[in-house]
């Protein structure tokens, strides 16, 4: 059986042998226009910016374009959306990224995401490549997202072998700036790392965005804050030789000092004495070395604590912005800090908490700590040693880094290949301060990957306004 629906401008319908309709989607008659592309293709070879017909190309930070409007027909646009939220969408989620994202829709035969495939594939790939002067392959990653409430893309270049130009096509309802969901565009630093953004892009119903994969083309989905609208679209890539990258900088190797000279008197001070007991410390232990981690709870003296809590939100404290944010963003306090929280560190430092977390953890963070990796296999945790730690008994003693770290709401850190810090094993120690009646929907956690992984195998929902890391 035929359908009825007369046919709509732009979008051609025919019968084919088994009865069914083909779809056929158009490009924007202005796109097509051959003065407006001439136009174009002069303006993106001398990285002007302007506007030519239907498309507004600029240089800055990096080479990008919008098409506005991208498909003739708006009508065969809601019939595509209509095919593409009866897709079977699936969660994506790590410390880049959350959303929900379609399979690939190489394959996929709905008459209009077939249509708007085609469309892809030959017209505008074409036309792309004719504009940049760029050869590309007829191999096309194509995909559909969702962008809820609070999902986001952090920041990121997209680069990976093969791709050369990424591009964005959106079918979102009436957008505005408040809703969040923009593509925002960075600049770079003298490092040649992402600064500060320089340019962001709000979605718009049948704009689609385009721009050059390159070393510097860093960007990031902002956080959608519309509670009641859904950030849909098609992105995917065109692939061809990828332009050359140049090495990476490292970030610099973290400030490391041994232990401060420190007799276990310190600890009675500070820590919660269901802590001390050498009963408790091996049952701590061999937890641990099962799980991997462990949350103590009132781990500190509950006057010591709230000791540091007053101070944190009532004494003045300088906090200075951390990235770049292909990293992490967050705020790191320096300077001089109020007496208490300097006692605090002090404690996190001294020797006899070097001593106490090798009890805790059965690592040998303090030589007269017990050294599992030398027991033999089979035995059970290691007997917490009670001594007191003499001064000048090994010229080898572990180090530590630590900082006082202000979180709030955008803030976070990412998982990278050129961290140095992850490059060596090494005990993570988070004092977690502000955090009462804290929920899980407010985020804010820690997330542990595996190595060679995507997905998180660790997760510790609580977050703070202040975290002390050692």
């Amino acid at each position: 059986m035929t359908s009825k629906r007369g046919t709509a401008a732009g979008t051609e319908c025919s019968g084919n042998k088994k009865g069914k309709r083909e779809y056929k989607a158009e490009l924007s008659g202005l796109l097509v226009d051959q003065t407006c592309r001439d136009s174009v293709k002069q303006a993106w070879k001398g990285k002007q910016g302007g506007q030519f017909g239907s498309v507004v190309l600029d240089s800055v930070p990096f080479p990008h374009g919008v098409i506005h409007p991208f498909i003739h027909n708006s009508e065969f646009l809601e019939e595509l959306k209509e095919e593409l939220l009866n897709l079977n969408f699936l969660p994506k989620s790590n410390d880049l990224y959350q959303f929900k994202q379609s399979e690939d829709l190489k394959n996929r035969r709905e008459p209009h995401i077939k249509a708007l495939r085609q469309v892809l594939f030959e017209d505008f790939r074409q036309w792309l490549s004719n504009i940049t002067n760029v050869e590309l392959e007829k191999t096309v990653d194509v995909s559909c997202a969702q962008y809820g409430y609070t999902d986001a893309l952090l920041c990121h270049d997209d680069e990976l072998e093969g791709r050369r130009f990424a591009f964005i096509l959106y079918l979102v309802p009436e957008w505005s700036k408040s809703d969040g969901g923009s593509l925002d565009l960075y600049g770079m630093d003298d490092n040649g790392q992402p600064g500060p953004i320089v340019k962001s892009l709000i979605p718009r119903w049948n704009s689609l965005v385009f721009f050059e994969v390159s070393p510097v083309s860093f960007h990031q989905v902002s956080e959608v804050l519309g509670d009641e609208k859904c950030r849909l679209s098609v992105s995917g890539w065109f692939h061809g030789c990828s332009l050359e990258r140049p090495l990476r900088c490292l970030d610099p190797l973290p400030v490391r000092s041994p232990h401060i000279p420190h007799d276990d008197q310190i600890l009675y001070e500070w820590i919660n004495p269901a802590y001390l007991s050498l009963e408790s410390q091996a049952q701590i232990q061999e937890e641990f070395e099962e799980r991997s981690e462990i949350l103590l709870k009132d781990f500190l003296k509950a006057e010591k604590f709230q000791a540091v809590c007053a101070a944190l939100e009532t004494q003045s404290i300088t906090l200075e912005k951390c990235g770049p944010p292909n990293k992490r963003c967050y705020e790191r306090a320096h300077g001089d800090f109020p007496a208490v929280i300097g006692s605090c560190m002090e404690l996190l430092r001294s020797e006899a908490f070097f001593l106490l977390l090798s009890n805790l953890t059965g690592l040998k963070l303090h030589f007269l700590a017990s050294n599992n990796e030398e027991s033999d296999e089979g035995e059970g945790p290691s007997e917490p040693n009670a001594g007191v730690p003499q001064q000048g008994a090994s010229s080898e003693v572990p180090s530590c880094s630590g900082e006082l770290r202000h979180w709030q709401h955008s803030y976070y850190t990412m998982i990278h290949d050129l961290d140095p810090e992850r490059h060596e094993f090494a005990l993570d120690l988070l004092l977690f301060c502000g955090c009462d009646d804290w929920e899980a929907e407010y985020g804010g956690f820690t997330s542990y990957i595996a190595k060679e992984e995507d997905e998180e195998v660790k997760t510790r929902m609580l977050c703070t306004k202040f975290l002390c890391s050692l």
